[in-house]
């Protein structure tokens, strides 16, 4: 089953094909994209919309379509993901986003975080779900601290950002199911 999320403004909804050239678009942004090692070709985006889909097909869930809901545009991507084995937080699901630039600002991101931690832990059963982001994401680590995410003391080296590399330091997020209650994000 293949699930869907609506909020007051927000769908999170699978990818239609119709949304490649809008992810396109937000993944060829050099704002967008300024705390990713660079941004992605129009290649390199089909490549993660067919990630995600593949993610989302195999399990119901994963990053979505951000849909908003008065204009039906598809402003960018949120959701819930399994992590790659790689990452020191592994085994665990992380929570992210990224939206269009003209979408900053707006509450976007918090709203439909929000939902998607709530469907994690009350419909998918999550004990914790994790996020994290380069050192230099200001915006992103507001986001995680607003929804009443936990940073962990210790910081890492994202093994996928070459070394030396400006974005290699990142930060980490977590959320437990008990804090999730506690915020009002999951139920008992």
């Amino acid at each position: 089953m293949t699930h869907r999320i609506e909020t007051e403004r927000l769908s999170l909804r699978p990818w239609a094909e119709s949304d490649r050239d809008a992810l396109a678009q937000l993944n060829g942004d050099p704002e967008v994209m300024a705390c990713f090692p660079a941004p992605l070709s129009r290649e390199e985006s089909d490549a993660a919309f067919d990630r995600w889909m593949t993610h989302i097909t195999a399990h119901g869930w994963g990053f979505w379509a951000l849909e908003r809901r008065e204009d039906g545009r598809c402003i960018g991507m949120l959701g819930l993901q399994t992590v790659g084995p790689d990452l020191p937080c592994a085994p665990a699901v992380e929570i992210g986003w990224r939206l269009a630039r003209d979408c900053w600002g707006q509450g976007y991101a918090q709203e439909g975080a929000r939902a998607a931690l709530r469907f994690g832990f009350d419909t998918l059963g999550l004990a914790e779900i994790v996020s994290f982001t380069a050192l230099e994401n200001p915006r992103s680590r507001t986001v995680m601290q607003r929804l009443g995410m936990q940073r962990d003391a210790q910081d890492f080296e994202h093994p996928r950002v070459a070394p030396g590399h400006r974005l290699r330091p990142h930060c980490l997020f977590r959320m437990s199911r008990e804090r999730a209650h506690a915020l009002g994000l999951a139920s008992a």
